[in-house]
């Protein structure tokens, strides 16, 4: 990029954006969208620049890339037009109006036409002249209809209210306060003796945003209700919110074993949860110091982290569903509602970012999660030391974000898939700890013998093609000795 040291920070970002839809595989991403000229249809240009705006941190329509991902180029000429045009549709085309933003940058020798399109503090932007719910978002990178849960979503965004704060409740006594907010769990889980009288635990609760007061009575916050509540039932907007366990008899959901509802808060009843679903894991047996033992066949950290984290990262604007939690005989599958804020790629390394901070950081406080930024690579991490195949997440395409941990499952039964994803996170892994993979530290992740050392090769060698890591030193002559880090790295 020339003149990148004094270019504004939306380019560097866009930059770094557009070399990251090139590698390792040519796609489009939610907040970037290659152009090699711009349409004749007004109205779906309309829809990219409505899908732009109301995206979380905006994005940019790039002109002069293939549709195979290969750069083209623009020509001086056509960038006078391109702008008038796209500028009158942002004014007269969408409600409200947008204001766009551009530069000419040249990569890798080539000139390309950023336009930005930041994310509108007024939201949803919608086509001009018809509802609200004519708006569009990304998905997949492809511009789509935004849902209704969507919509709502936007519009409490645009108002500045996030969720926690919003009231869960109508006018309460203080004495129903009490009865619906388990204050005795949110007192011990902050570490703090339960006050002597009624008006200290209030202001306990005041304190700390989980219910308003409103003249001499009181509303229940969502923050309040979805951490506290002595029965979620009572919360007609949060009853779809609680945690749902389902164990199936085999493999599939053709046959349930077994079924249960969270009805405490998730912050109340989160130790409880975690125990139950342990309960229900498989176990081995394996004797220390001549004593046999039972040790579930998953780690508790990594059960503790996906379940936190489902909770802390849905989406509460996703109407009818909530977190679940379904344990198959060979793996478990945690599910919340709302798409990944990263891409699921970058989970490792990349900061989290979450669409309820103050419930996350609430939680982070009363240490029912790791620090930010730190779970998930423990996830891998014990799941390497349990020798269980790599977890895998889904969801960035859809309005969901699913992990799963898969249960053990012996190296020679392993399929290629497996290994590639096992590879990559390994080399993730190594990457953020500042360390580096090599031949050997595959074969101690796999245990594979020394004198194997070829098999590790492979697997290396299937996920370089799978252009998810690459060598450190492409000059390298030897693979036994060489290091490699991840494709973004």
């Amino acid at each position: 990029m020339d003149n990148y040291e004094t270019a504004k920070i939306w380019e560097k970002r866009a930059v770094g954006l557009l070399e990251k839809s090139l590698i390792p595989i040519p796609q489009e991403l939610n907040e970037i969208d290659w152009k090699t000229a711009l349409s004749d249809k007004s109205e779906r240009v309309a829809e990219h620049i409505s899908s732009f705006a109301n995206y979380a941190d905006g994005g940019f329509i790039v002109f002069g890339v293939n549709n195979d991902g290969t750069l083209s180029g623009v020509e001086q000429n056509i960038i006078t037009e391109i702008l008038k045009k796209l500028g009158n549709i942002a004014r007269q085309n969408v409600e409200p109006s947008v204001t766009l933003d551009h530069a000419i940058i040249s990569v890798h020798q080539i000139p390309l036409l950023f336009v930005y399109i930041e994310e509108s503090k007024e939201k949803p932007i919608h086509l001009r002249g018809k509802s609200p719910f004519e708006s569009y978002t990304r998905s997949a990178g492809q511009t789509r209809k935004m849902s209704k849960s969507e919509v709502a979503r936007c519009i409490a965004s645009s108002s500045h209210e996030k969720f926690e704060d919003e009231e869960a409740t109508n006018l309460l006594q203080e004495n129903e306060v009490l009865e619906w907010i388990d204050h005795i769990s949110f007192f011990k889980l902050l570490g703090r003796s339960l006050p002597q009288t009624q008006d200290s635990v209030l202001d306990g609760l005041l304190y700390e945003k989980m219910i308003k007061k409103d003249g001499i009575k009181f509303r229940i916050t969502n923050l309040g209700a979805i951490l506290f509540a002595t029965e979620i039932e009572r919360f007609d907007n949060l009853k779809r919110k609680s945690v749902r366990v389902v164990q199936y008899q085999g493999n599939d959901r053709l046959q349930t074993k077994k079924e249960q509802y969270g009805k405490k808060g998730y912050a109340s009843g989160f130790e409880g949860l975690i125990k139950y679903i342990n309960d229900q894991l498989p176990s081995n047996e394996v004797i220390r110091q001549a004593l046999r033992e039972e040790v579930k066949v998953y780690p508790e950290i990594a059960i503790r982290e996906l379940v936190a984290n489902a909770l802390i990262h849905q989406d509460f604007y996703v109407t009818g569903t909530g977190p679940i939690v379904e344990i198959f005989s060979d793996r478990i599958e945690i599910t919340n509602p709302g798409r990944p804020l990263i891409s699921t790629m970058r989970f490792i390394d990349y900061p989290p970012r979450s669409r309820n901070e103050v419930l996350a950081s609430f939680m982070r406080r009363v240490k029912m999660c790791e620090e930010r930024g730190s779970g998930i690579d423990k996830v891998v991490a014990y799941s390497e030391i349990f020798q269980l195949p790599a977890p895998d997440f889904f969801g960035e395409t859809e309005d969901y974000l699913k992990a799963v941990l898969y249960a053990p499952k012996p190296f020679s039964e392993m399929g290629k898939e497996d290994k590639i994803r096992a590879c990559f996170q390994h080399c993730v892994l190594k990457y953020v700890s500042n360390k580096k993979m090599s031949n050997q530290t595959i074969r101690e992740r796999f245990k594979i013998s020394d004198q194997n050392y070829p098999i590790a090769s492979r697997i290396i060698s299937d996920t370089i093609k799978a252009k998810l890591i690459k060598l450190l030193d492409p000059g390298s002559a030897s693979k036994k000795y060489a290091y490699y880090i991840p494709y973004w790295a």
